[in-house]
């Protein structure tokens, strides 16, 4: 038996090239398909007269919808499909709102000054639409003080309730408490 050693890839296999999203031209397998496209009537065809519309055109013929019974197919060019298609895809990520998170961290025995520097932080947060995740964590022993800490992240949100709403009320995980806000009303 014979072993080849593989150069150049570090034990890793090689780039697996992304198979096609379409089935198109001779990749349909199915042997009647319903063709659309411009300058085609709509009907149902044999594979073989429908490849032959879309080699008269000089374009595609693109599986579309490949459960549909027969398979939708439409003849274009499929390249400048793709190309339309990654810039529709681009233009939907770019609208889409993307929620910042701001963490405000209190300790169990705040102060009211350091209170009141961190409501001021968080009301300005709120007010620029983001939301705030607020937590207390304890230190150490620090652990059998949970009731100052949920009195105090409740006192928080109080204080913030003009300008915010509590979308998680406090909650305990590990040695954190957590209560996060959103803003009332989102700026524009």
């Amino acid at each position: 038996m014979v072993l080849k050693k593989r150069v150049g890839f570090r034990g890793r296999l090689p780039f697996k090239k992304k198979e096609a999203e379409h089935k198109i031209n001779e990749f349909i397998t199915s042997p009647e398909v319903r063709v659309t496209g411009e300058d085609i009537e709509s009907a149902v065809y044999p594979l073989a007269k429908a490849l032959e519309l879309a080699e008269e055109q000089g374009l595609d013929l693109v599986e579309i919808s490949p459960t549909a019974v027969p398979p939708v197919c439409r003849i274009i060019d499929y390249n400048k499909f793709l190309f339309e298609k990654k810039k529709k895809d681009k233009e939907i990520k770019a609208k889409a709102k993307q929620t910042i998170i701001k963490d405000i961290r209190f300790g169990p025995n705040t102060d009211d000054h350091d209170f009141q520097f961190k409501l001021k932080h968080a009301t300005s947060f709120l007010e620029a639409g983001e939301k705030v995740r607020a937590f207390v964590h304890f230190k150490g022993r620090a652990i059998v003080y949970k009731d100052r800490g949920e009195i105090l992240l409740l006192k928080f949100a109080q204080a913030l309730e003009e300008v915010g709403k509590v979308e998680l009320f406090p909650k305990l995980e590990g040695k954190r408490m957590f209560l996060t806000l959103g803003p009332k009303t989102t700026k524009r």
